[in-house]
């Protein structure tokens, strides 16, 4: 198998590169925003920018890329457009500029949305130039980035401006271009269609001739398209050489048909087209696909387009074809043809008259016409359609070859697509893993098209929307392999040995050799089904390694995936590997195949089951596994070894890889997706159109619900009446009751419903008042049932005064339908998701509700707030392995809530023993709930109803008495009535059987992250789970197909979804799945959530507006991403806000930091980014605040790359780490890991100054921007970052105030001093990196000195000016042991000259060091530092002192306090 080449890495520009251009010096002249005496407009600049910099450099990405940068789209291209400088240089220019704005994923057309006008003229342009001859004024290469443009045109049909241009290109009337019997044939098809036609032959001759021309051109347009690539592609020879720039159109070409043909709008017509030109039979039997490496990705491609135009889909209704339907259009067209053969042509008797089932595969049917000549089979052809009609005595102009393939490839059977997909084995194999048409490294530059699925706005069907996301998260896990056999295969180092076999000079902890592997069953095929029903084999290998990786091995689960590798190196002992060069020929790689592990062999041979019990000790190094080999994979080998007399392939492996649990589900969810694929997949009907991208996107909006509920209990939302009516603005608030102390919450509340859409009325009146009775709500307050005597049945309340756009957000979530809640940083999204939850569940009692999650860490959060709620604890359950981080006593696991319940019971059953008891009955009720239950009914329910009828006819005195004894009764009764709930754990004996019974029926509100319910839907279908309700949290960060199969974790009822609401809670603004691998990520778009999807769809969406994190000037570095994201009043009240930030003179600031030592970023590994004077000055300026007294754990360092990660906690380690004095930050980690998550502090490292990098996505910033509560420091290149178009509305903030850091040293914290305000000490300007590192080095050694020297006059004071004699003692004692400890103290922190902390730090070195994984201040912090409490060398005096530094630096107690000090004398204080 050749080794694929390696492809290039796209060097970014460095800012000096950047200003020495040519280009930038043009920029700075004509249109860079930050120059206020521009030129004016040359059109000569843009033909000279095209000429000298764009086509001489044959349109590299490097040049492109500067002048995309420099804002030239923005600032001059389309700004000085018009029809009058319109030229091909202009047309050419924007283009470039609006692809390389997508290849950079950043907004393309804002700028044309601005100013709309000349738009029209340009596409009209642009499509000429496309149609041009190759040969003429626009050359292949130009073309084909005029093909990529119109691609892009073609897939932002969202955008008016783009749609209304290409809706003339594909609609109806582009017909024309089909030949005229076609025509007929297909309006006879379609009936309705010819009304239309005529219509538009009317409307042609009414217009113009001019206009007509023009419409005729636009319709013809995509036709020519077609015949022109089918001229370029007869142009390129069989064997002699062809220029790239052919093959690139190609390529281009088949793209462009495959996104045209992949969407409803634009297939519904154009696929006809397609099917008349016969481009598919033409691109077959071209030479470009028979050359094997040059037409490698044309054929990929062409097999893609194959599959889109024989979809299974009614071009006309949308509607999905099923099996059925697909058979009879098969069967039609070969009857068809056997029709015209019996009437017209007598040579094919034969075949007329054969069953279909006998001459439709390809065999047969070149058998029956391949013998016909050339004029015959056009003759055959033109019967049906396909071919204008021969004139008579005339030859055929086309060639047998294409006439054949026409008839055969038309009429041959199709394998359906799901039989295609049973049939495709779910690991991927070597020849998968290394192709780099599908799965590209991780170099991928957005150059070249490749041949993977798209996800954009609409998919055909649902099999079509599954499909897709089936081959995409198959190729990234694939990715993710690919890495994983490379690493650990090259760590294992296999050698050839002296006789031709193979040695391993070294190990590697996730692979092991194999050395035994043998097949030991092959089950027979189902009944319909070629391939085994399963495939088993033992695998033997011999662990003599160190024990925590035999544990690893040994711990090897069921259904763990493993990969099986045969090596066959070629290179002789001895030999280095290099990570630049092809891994395959180095490695000498044969094969990979993926198996299944069923379990470890015992000594007898038998597999050791999981379960409670122990596992045996086993005796050796040598262990067995057997594992399940994939059928489909295994019968693929064997006909190729049978047919092809290929070697067997299960008799070469020498390696077994394992991965790591975490990251090895993609098999699981691969097996559900193709599941969903085989069951009739039922969503709801509301739902279904929104999912595929089609028809009113806001038609699952509970406003156009046609079950929507009027009244509607709204618990404890409401704080009072007052914030009832707020939360209403320009509604009509009616109370039922006048009394004001009545009302009080909780109310229900009636909304004004409308039925159906609404009808016409002709009085104005009537619609006045309509209006008035639809602003009007009716408020019902209610009191709540006593519940019992005692304070735990009194139910919790919410705290929270809602919003009225978050009770608008809680008032759609009750409703049914669709909601979706857009909830910028610090808006409550948790505190809105927890309250619809709990209204759900009080309103509908018996309804379920399924709530998912992204993370195990936001599914705890939701559960500690759900908690907190009036929602009883044993409806609560939560499925997955993240309980345990739940910060509580309780257990909501599935075996945690059998144990509660099997408690609880018990718990219960004391209190019927004790009423019992009271009432003086006889026998043992309590023995079990059969028994209570009995107790209940003859004994509880006769004495009470015998009270109820004594006590009826009595006054209304009675009235507050009567409220209590019921209030008790409730008390009493739902004892009984949990005990029957629980009775059903009495008969079931199994703790799993106990499990399923409380997941199927008990449960309420049942929790799991998306991954789990992707790994576990087939389980839980299985078991019968309901639910009736689902919510997502952080719904913008999960996968597209993660979000929808939680839609389809039970079996629909009578062919129906019972799901009632989706609530889906998230911020598209911030950062989206992640997706490893940049091709899917850019190219595929596969990071494209379906929460955002929607929203670019326009499904309507609530977005939360005040916002109660950060401080209202830290809030405007990202509220200009929002819609009206302003403050709650708390912000700019609360003393915390209104405060400043100690020692430093702004809350917020961009701090410039130039090369240090010459150097800027740089690059170790492959995007492993570091920057040593920015890492440097980071921990800098968190030791300074640490050494005034903030606390630590209050602190965050946070950066844009992991390699820069890296780089600081190793710093942290030398510099400060160890010290109680100063302590770790709260966490050290990258941007991304840390979205969702917020501290007071945030120091920023930007780490890039050659070319902005992936901050270049907003998406980043916002999250950036917006983790800081009250400071907010980011150290970056400024000149590099403040030209960034997509970067401005934040950096002329930042920029705004000075660029070097002002610090306050005399300054202690905390400080009195408002934000804002003049501060009465002096201010100090740090000016770069090293100026920083000696500031803060003195300072720390003046605080050890003064320290110091205050213990010495401690200790010197005589013992009348303590109170408290005994004190001194210990003192003393603690004292002498300080004076050992500060010679070890001023030795932490090295001077400031040693920066020795190399940036050459690879990440695996970081990744051993136990001190460098993300601890958080509770664990390490300063204020509870383990050296620090239990070390007698720590400085314990420090605790309750104030000491001076650098004047006079209070440093308090919450700074740096041992845990274990003694306090200071108080007479010292």
């Amino acid at each position: 198998m050749a080794a694929p080449a390696q492809p290039k890495k796209i060097v970014a520009p460095t800012v000096s590169q950047i200003n020495a251009e040519f280009v930038t010096q043009l920029a700075c002249k004509y249109w860079a925003p930050h120059i206020k005496k521009k030129s004016p407009f040359d059109i000569k600049v843009i033909e000279d920018i095209y000429e000298k910099e764009i086509v001489k450099s044959r349109f590299a990405i490097r040049k492109i890329m500067l002048l995309e940068f420099s804002q030239y789209l923005e600032n001059y291209l389309w700004m000085n457009y018009s029809p009058e400088v319109s030229s091909k240089a202009y047309l050419m220019s924007i283009c470039c500029m609006v692809n390389e704005k997508f290849r950079e994923n950043v907004p393309a057309w804002e700028i044309f949305k601005k100013k709309p006008d000349h738009f029209p003229f340009f596409f009209k342009h642009i499509l000429k130039a496309a149609l041009a001859e190759t040969d003429g004024e626009f050359s292949l290469h130009e073309q084909t980035v005029l093909l990529l443009f119109l691609d892009h045109c073609f897939n932002s049909l969202e955008v008016d401006l783009i749609r209304s241009q290409v809706q003339q290109l594909i609609s109806l009337p582009m017909w024309m271009g089909l030949q005229l019997a076609r025509l007929e044939l297909e309006l006879k098809k379609t009936p309705k269609l010819r009304k239309f036609w005529n219509l538009i032959k009317k409307n042609d001759e009414k217009m113009d001739p001019e206009a007509r021309e023009q419409a005729y051109q636009e319709r013809r347009f995509l036709s020519q398209l077609i015949q022109k690539f089918i001229s370029v592609l007869k142009s390129v020879p069989l064997s002699e050489p062809v220029t790239m720039d052919k093959v690139h159109y190609c390529e281009r070409f088949i793209e462009l048909m495959i996104d045209l043909e992949a969407l409803l709008p634009t297939r519904r017509w154009f696929n006809t087209i397609l099917d008349d030109s016969h481009l598919l039979v033409h691109c077959y039997l071209s030479n470009l696909v028979r050359r094997e490496e040059d037409g490698h990705l044309f054929s990929q491609l062409l097999d893609m387009l194959k599959f889109y135009t024989g979809f299974e889909i009614n071009d006309q209704t949308g509607n999905a074809l099923t099996e059925n339907e697909m058979t009879t259009i098969h069967y039609d067209r070969i009857t068809s043809l056997q029709r015209a053969a019996f009437a017209h042509f007598p040579e094919l008797y034969d075949f007329a008259l054969s069953n279909v089932a006998e001459v439709d595969t390809r065999e047969s049917l070149v058998k029956f016409f391949g013998p016909l000549s050339s004029n015959t089979l056009h003759q055959v052809a033109s019967y049906l359609c396909l071919l204008p009609t021969l004139p008579k005595n005339e030859d055929t102009t086309f060639d047998k070859e294409f006439l054949l393939e026409l008839l055969v490839s038309r009429h041959e059977r199709r394998i359906s697509q799901i039989q295609q997909l049973n049939q495709m084995p779910l690991y991927p194999t070597e020849k998968i893993i290394w192709d780099e048409n599908i799965v590209p490294t991780e170099y991928y530059s957005g150059e070249g098209c490749l041949a993977l699925p798209k996800l954009n706005l609409q998919f055909l069907t649902l099999h079509d929307y599954l499909l897709r996301n089936f081959n995409l998260f198959r190729l990234e896990s694939t990715y993710e392999i690919r890495q994983d056999i490379e690493d650990s295969v090259s760590r294992m180092k296999p050698w050839q040995s002296e006789y031709g076999g193979v040695v391993f000079g070294g190990w590697a902890r996730m692979a092991q050799p194999i050395v035994a592997f043998t097949v030991v069953e092959v089950a027979k095929p189902n009944i319909g089904e070629n391939w085994p029903t399963r495939v088993r084999a033992d695998v033997t290998i011999n662990l003599n390694v160190r024990d925590h990786i035999k544990d690893e091995w040994e711990g090897l689960r069921k259904h763990d995936v493993c990969f099986l590798i045969t090596v066959r190196p070629t290179k002789p002992y001895g030999t280095k590997f290099d990570r630049r060069r092809p891994f395959i020929e180095q490695v000498g790689l044969v094969y990979v195949r993926g198996c299944e592990i069923q379990g470890m062999l015992d000594d007898k041979g038998r597999v050791i089951e999981d379960g409670p019990e122990p596992r045996p000790n086993l005796r050796g190094e040598s262990r067995t596994f057997r594992v399940f080999l994939d059928p489909n994979q295994y019968q693929q080998d064997m006909t190729n070894t049978i047919q092809n007399g290929a070697e067997d392939v299960y008799e070469t492996f020498n390696i077994i890889m394992r991965r790591k649990p975490k990251e090895n589900n993609f098999k699981a969810v691969l097996e559900t997706i193709r599941n969903l694929m085989n069951t009739d997949c039922v969503v709801p009907d509301w739902l279904h159109d929104i999912i595929l991208g089609y028809g009113d996107p806001s038609s699952a909006h509970y406003s156009k619900m046609p079950n929507q509920i009027a009244t509607l209990d709204f618990n404890d939302t409401f704080l009072s009446i007052e914030h009832l009516k707020a939360s209403f603005p320009g509604h009509n608030v009616k109370v039922t009751v006048e009394d004001p102390a009545l009302q009080i919450p909780p109310f229900r509340i009636t909304f004004p419903v409308r039925s159906g859409k609404g009808k016409k009325r002709k009085d104005a009146d009537v619609e006045d008042e309509d209006t008035e009775e639809a602003k009007t709500l009716i408020v019902e307050p209610h009191v709540i049932p006593n519940r019992g005597p005692y304070p735990y049945n009194q139910p919790k309340r919410n705290t929270i005064q809602f919003t009225h756009t978050q009770i608008e957000a809680i008032r759609a979530g009750m409703q049914p339908g669709l909601t979706m809640v857009v909830g910028p940083p610090g808006t409550g999204k948790t505190d809105v998701a927890v309250q619809i939850i709990s209204n759900i569940y009080h309103n509908f009692p018996e309804q379920r509700t399924l709530i998912v999650t992204h993370s195990n860490q936001a599914l705890n959060q939701l559960f500690e707030k759900i908690m907190a709620l009036d929602i009883d604890e044993r409806h609560l359950l939560r499925l997955g392995h993240g309980e345990e981080e739940l910060e509580t006593e309780k257990d909501f696991s599935r075996y945690g809530r059998v144990n509660y319940v099997l408690a609880r019971r018990i718990e219960l059953l004391e209190e019927v023993k004790r009423l019992q008891k009271s009432l003086g009955v006889p026998g043992d009720a309590s023995y079990t709930c059969e028994t209570a239950g009995y107790f209940f009914l003859y004994q509880v329910m006769s004495r009470w109803e015998e009270y109820i009828s004594k006590v009826k006819n009595k006054g209304r005195s009675y009235e507050e008495d009567m409220e209590i004894a019921e209030g008790c009764f409730r008390h009493i009764k739902k004892i009984f009535t949990q005990l029957e709930e629980f009775r059903a754990s009495e008969l079931l004996r199994s703790g799993l059987d106990r499990s399923k019974y409380l997941l199927v029926k008990e449960a309420k509100i049942i929790a799991m992250t998306c991954t789990h319910a992707a790994l576990k839907r087939h389980d839980l279908v299985k078991l019968g789970f309901k639910y009736d309700n689902i919510l997502m949290e952080e719904a913008a960060q999960i996968l597209e197909i993660e979000t929808f199969i939680p839609l389809l974790l039970q079996n629909p009822q009578d062919g129906f979804s019972r799901l009632k609401r989706w609530i889906m809670i998230g911020d598209h603004h911030q950062l989206p799945p992640v997706i490893k691998n940049m091709a899917f990520q850019k190219y595929s778009n596969m990071e494209q959530s379906l929460f955002t999807r929607f929203v670019r769809v326009g499904v309507p969406t609530v977005d939360l507006d005040a916002q109660g994190r950060a401080r209202a000037s830290l809030c405007n570095l990202y509220n200009w991403r929002y819609k009206n994201l302003g403050n709650l009043p708390h912000v700019q009240l609360l003393p915390e806000f209104s405060t400043a930030n100690a020692g430093l003179l702004y809350d917020f600031q961009l701090i410039n930091v130039e090369d240090f030592q010459g150097v800027g970023e740089s690059e170790p590994n492959p995007y492993f980014y570091q920057n040593l004077g920015e890492a440097e000055y980071v921990v800098a300026l968190f030791m300074y605040m640490c050494l005034l007294g903030y606390p630590a754990d209050k602190i965050s360092i946070l950066t844009t790359y992991n390699g820069q990660k890296h780089l600081i906690r190793d710093i942290i380690n030398r510099r400060c780490g160890n010290n109680p004095l100063i302590g770790r930050p709260n966490k050290v980690t990258t941007v991304d890991r840390f979205q969702g998550q917020q501290n007071d502090y945030i120091l920023l490292s930007l780490v890039r100054t050659r070319a902005v990098g992936h901050l270049r996505d907003v998406r980043r910033l916002v999250v950036a921007m917006s983790r800081a509560r009250l400071g907010l420091y980011i150290f970056a290149r400024v000149s590099l970052f403040q030209n960034c178009f997509e970067l401005t509305p934040a950096f002329s903030q930042l920029t705004a105030r000075p660029l070097h850091l002002h610090i306050i040293p005399t300054e202690p914290f905390p400080t009195t001093r408002k934000n804002g305000e003049r501060p009465s000490h002096e201010v100090q300007i740090i000016k770069n990196m090293p100026q920083m590192a000696n500031f803060v080095y003195n300072m720390y050694m003046h605080l050890i000195q003064t320290t110091h020297h205050y213990h010495q006059t401690l200790l010197q004071l005589p013992p009348a000016m303590v109170e408290e004699g005994e004190e001194v003692q210990n003192q003393e004692t603690e004292l002498e042991t300080e004076e050992e400890a500060m010679t070890v103290q001023v030795d932490i922190i090295p001077s400031p000259t040693d920066t020795s902390c190399s940036q050459e730090t690879p990440a695996f070195q970081t990744d051993t060091t136990p001190s460098q994984t993300e601890t958080t201040a509770s664990e390490t912090g300063a204020s509870s530092n383990p050296e620090a409490s239990s070390n007698p060398e720590a400085i314990p005096a420090l605790s309750e002192t104030t000491t001076t530094v650098a004047g006079a630096v209070s440093a308090p107690a919450e700074a740096y306090t041992p845990q274990d000090a003694t306090s200071a004398p108080e007479g010292t204080k």
